[in-house]
């Protein structure tokens, strides 16, 4: 069809009339909301980038003389951390003369670790830094990505693929007249 009748289309419908493909014989141009095209192509951007720093690390730090109750506190808050898809770094503090009895830390982390083997693993086994014994769980599970969760779009997208067929210029003609580009956000676009 020529470039009126696609324009008069285009502004019929509200919508733009973008150029696809200028090198094709004739040139391919479509009816989109261009501006709702660049904003989802923004979207989608934003979401990949998301979902690239997924991983955090949450820190829990234990006492080795804990008692049941905070240990059951902690435990059900790295057990909701790991089902978060975060990792879990295990921190037991040691002050004074309980340096003597680090094997009391070390069972602490392996009740941890037995008790949570059915949605983690051990990434770093238990080892001592300074004052202080370190063990890293991850989950076994990956973390969900947040766009996952709901797509709701306000209006359907309309687009429509067009055959333009763009007439020869007569010698002498103003060639930045009609450049076969017939809309200000012309763009080459691959949706």
């Amino acid at each position: 069809m020529t470039i009126e009748r696609a324009r008069e289309l285009a502004a019929q419908r509200e919508l733009d009339l973008v150029e696809v493909a200028p090198q094709a014989q004739p040139p391919v141009c479509r009816l989109m909301d261009y501006g709702r095209f660049k904003f989802e192509a923004l979207k989608k951007e934003k979401e990949s980038r998301k979902e690239h720093n997924t991983i955090n690390v949450k820190e829990m730090k234990l006492r080795p003389k804990i008692s049941e109750h905070d240990f059951q506190t902690k435990f059900g808050s790295v057990r909701h951390f790991l089902h978060d898809g975060d990792k879990v770094k295990l921190t037991i503090m040691f002050r004074g003369r309980e340096m003597v009895h680090q094997e009391y830390g070390r069972k602490l982390l392996d009740r941890m670790a037995e008790e949570l083997k059915e949605v983690a693993i051990i990434e770093r086994t238990p080892l001592v830094e300074g004052r202080n014994m370190i063990m890293i769980m991850s989950p076994l599970n990956k973390k969900h990505a947040k766009g996952d969760q709901h797509s709701n779009d306000r209006r359907p997208t309309q687009e429509v693929e067009l055959t333009v067929t763009v007439p020869e210029q007569e010698p002498g003609e103003d060639a930045g007249a009609e450049s076969g580009s017939t809309d200000d956000h012309a763009e080459d676009t691959n949706p």
